[in-house]
């Protein structure tokens, strides 16, 4: 133990007496942790972030549609027949494994009340089914109901932003707007749902689908949407929708379908690609530095004090304690260097979130990789250097210039 003692404090006296030297060898660990940190943080941060914004706008839901949302298929898609109510009783009436369904259709028009006027809203036509679906229930006032959608009642649900901008502080419920040529009567204010990658999910007006058909003069396909029972029915869901199709479209066996069955977890697959490409940038740039750090103690302990471990060896220091004594200055460096690092990446990290819409979340996985980025660089890279001190000649030494 006394050896032990003896040999960190020459480490450190030599740390001190060398002090440029061991910040720039630190320097490339600093800057390898760092990076590695603050990048995880962001990263792990939007991810939060974008599971949350999924989770609010539907997990566990399929859209029935024309187009897919992630392929290049679109011109191929383009002569696709539009979906229509005929798919849409076919799904109804034979799946399986769904808990709701809504048509949906869309448009966008003009909202006025009295003088309050807003452009490009979007209109949808949908069920009584959607809120549930869709997790879209009234905060204030009372959902679609059947009889609604099935009379072509003129009556709308609004957005939260909608209903603020037109109405103010004023109570919305039983007054009339005009959404398009149309009169229609709120009768509920969805609850706030907030951004989702910029796109304001609060500005919508919505209106019973039959009502939308007679209302919007949009004759376009529709959409349909459709809530699985549960997590691990969703595949086994697309599969049986799939077979409902393709048998109610006469899509013959050996050609590909001629419709889309889209789902919020596309949108994931794409963000985790992006995001996979930053992990691989960061372990890049990380690497570099380490190596550079790495490289730096294993060349200046050394080379540079040649001379050093020649006098220390004719006054008759044993290779053990050499050894020792190069391996705890590396990892005395590359602890510093490490623990520097991972308050730097943190603070890199926090400001990004602070001046930027971007968030983070410095996890305590991220502090320990960066630990053990350190601890490797320290051990690793000390080792080598510390084992070359030891077997040197004294005498060999002692005339190094």
């Amino acid at each position: 133990m006394t050896i032990l003692w003896e040999n960190l404090k020459i480490a450190v006296q030599s740390l001190r007496q060398n002090l440029m030297r061991s910040l720039l060898t630190t320097l490339g660990i600093v800057i390898g942790i760092t990076t590695v940190i603050a990048i995880v943080s962001i990263v792990e941060g939007l991810n939060d972030a974008f599971s949350a914004e999924l989770a609010s706008i539907g997990q566990g839901v399929l859209y029935v549609q024309k187009f897919p949302w992630a392929s290049h298929d679109w011109q191929k898609a383009r002569h696709w027949p539009d979906i229509t109510m005929k798919e849409y009783r076919a799904i109804e009436r034979d799946a399986k494994f769904i808990s709701g369904l809504s048509p949906m259709a869309g448009t966008l028009a003009t909202v006025k009340w009295q003088s309050h006027k807003l452009e490009m809203i979007q209109v949808l036509g949908v069920n009584e089914q959607y809120a549930a679906i869709r997790n879209s229930f009234p905060a204030v006032g009372r959902n679609f109901m059947k009889l609604d959608s099935d009379r072509a009642r003129h009556v709308c649900l609004l957005g939260h932003d909608v209903a603020e901008k037109l109405f103010g502080p004023r109570n919305a419920l039983g007054e009339y707007i005009r959404v398009g040529t149309e009169s229609f009567m709120v009768i509920g204010i969805i609850a706030k749902k907030g951004d989702f990658f910029d796109q304001n999910l609060d500005t919508f007006v919505m209106v019973p689908y039959f009502t939308f058909l007679r209302s919007m003069q949009n004759r376009r396909g529709l959409s349909i949407v459709a809530r699985v029972v549960s997590a691990d029915k969703i595949e086994a869901a697309k599969d049986d929708i799939r077979g409902i199709l393709r048998r109610v479209r006469k899509v013959p066996l050996p050609k590909d379908d001629n419709f889309s069955i889209n789902q919020i977890d596309v949108l994931k697959d794409l963000y985790d690609k992006l995001t996979g490409g930053l992990y691989a940038a960061m372990f890049a740039v990380a690497f570099i530095s380490l190596m550079v750090g790495g490289i730096g103690i294993m060349l200046v302990s050394v080379t540079e004090r040649t001379r050093e471990i020649g006098v220390r060896k004719a006054l008759g220091a044993k290779p053990r304690w050499i050894m020792l004594q190069f391996l705890l200055e590396s990892i005395i460096l590359a602890s510093i260097g490490g623990i520097i690092g991972i308050q730097l990446g943190a603070a890199v990290a926090k400001l990004v979130a602070a001046v930027t819409p971007l968030s983070a979340s410095v996890k305590t996985w991220a502090v320990l990789l960066g630990l053990g980025f350190s601890s490797t660089v320290g051990i690793v890279f000390g080792f080598f250097p510390a084992r070359a001190a030891a077997r040197k000649n004294p005498i060999e030494a002692l005339h190094y210039e």
